[in-house]
């Protein structure tokens, strides 16, 4: 670890369950009770839930069918995005008392480095306690945050303590906190990469480490450095304000090859949910509408559509999915990956000259 990592202090903020608690805190009804923001009873996709939904398995992206088998009094909510932006505007207008070193992940999360910050405060652990304090007092909503050293163990930091939790891992502690990390927890490993670490007797951290440069370039290509790093607790990274996203995507690899049309719709579904919730989350629309697709021997194609104006509904992008689609069957080999994206994006609320969520910096 190099001396000026050492003397980062990054806070990583998520709020709790935030646009079910944002409807539990408009409707006091909701309190207390299973709630499932969007979908219904018999269609759709459940965009977040209830810490009393999520203990019966309910899970944001779940197809409400089986949310409300897993929970029988779960009580669905449309989606209010517009109170959801305005609430994010608040939370960051208090970020930026702090620092302007900010980078919104989404609505409900960013990092923040204060290693110098507006405040003149010493001790990160302090701001993030005070961050807390205001996001409670000002929006009746609470926040949880993690406090390191890096980017990567803030996010994981943040998780520790879920709801309403702040946990610090210090420098000292970081490399042999993520040895005992199991690699599920770590940021960007997947269920697939995690299942192929796990072959390789990669379970912990600590296994990740004991793996030379070499092996884990052979077995993970490019990402391979990547987790060589993050397995000493290392992460380069800095807080970028102006990080600019390139594209929204989500994809799925099946246990079973797909072979017909009326599959591959299925496994979609969920996966286009995901991808237009966080273009309503983040207020980020695309132009191109991209189907990736993966086969059965690992052959993988895109097909790809460009709209004259940014997709405007989950609806819209849905067909332009679907017909992408079509046109891939019938077909001799099944598939084993399905995937969606959105690129070409741009600031909805920067185009239509309304009030922007990017505070200027």
């Amino acid at each position: 670890m190099s001396e000026s990592e050492a003397l980062r202090k990054i806070i990583h903020v998520d709020m709790d369950a935030f646009y079910a608690s944002v409807e539990q805190r408009d409707q006091p009804e909701l309190r207390g009770k299973p709630v499932a923001v969007g979908g219904s009873r018999e269609r759709g996709v459940v965009a977040a839930a209830s810490y009393e939904a999520r203990r019966f398995g309910v899970r944001s992206a779940m197809p409400s069918i089986t949310a409300k088998r897993r929970c029988p009094d779960l009580i669905f909510v449309k989606p209010r995005f517009d109170i959801y932006r305005e609430v994010s505007h608040q939370i960051r207008a208090i970020f930026a008392e702090f620092t302007p070193r900010i980078e919104p992940l989404a609505l409900d999360e960013a990092y923040l480095d204060v290693t110098e910050n507006l405040k003149g405060i010493s001790s990160a652990t302090q701001i993030a306690r005070e961050i807390r304090s205001r996001i409670r007092s000002e929006t009746g909503l609470t926040a949880s945050a993690g406090v390191s050293y890096n980017k990567f163990l803030a996010k994981i930091a943040s998780d520790e303590r879920k709801p309403d939790g702040l946990f610090v891992i210090p420098p000292e502690q970081g490399p042999a906190f993520v040895e005992s990390l199991p690699v599920g927890k770590f940021h960007g490993i997947g269920p697939v990469t995690r299942a192929k670490m796990e072959r390789l007797g990669i379970n912990h951290g600590g296994d990740l480490k004991r793996k030379s440069l070499l092996f884990l370039q052979q077995h993970f290509g490019k990402a391979g450095p990547y987790y060589f790093s993050l397995a000493r607790g290392i992460d380069h990274r800095p807080v970028c304000p102006d990080r600019v996203r390139k594209s929204i995507g989500a994809e799925s690899t099946f246990n079973t090859d797909l072979f017909t049309s009326e599959e591959a719709r299925a496994v979609l579904e969920p996966l286009i949910s995901k991808v237009w919730a966080h273009c309503e989350r983040s207020t980020l629309r695309g132009k191109t509408a991209t189907l990736k697709a993966k086969y059965a021997d690992f052959q993988q194609i895109t097909r790809s559509r460009t709209v004259e104006a940014p997709v405007a509904s989950r609806e819209a992008l849905e067909e332009i999915i679907h017909e992408l689609l079509e046109p891939l069957f019938p077909v001799s080999k099944g598939f084993r990956l399905l995937g969606v994206s959105l690129s070409s994006l741009t600031d909805e609320s920067e185009t239509r000259g309304g009030r922007q969520l990017r505070l200027p910096l």
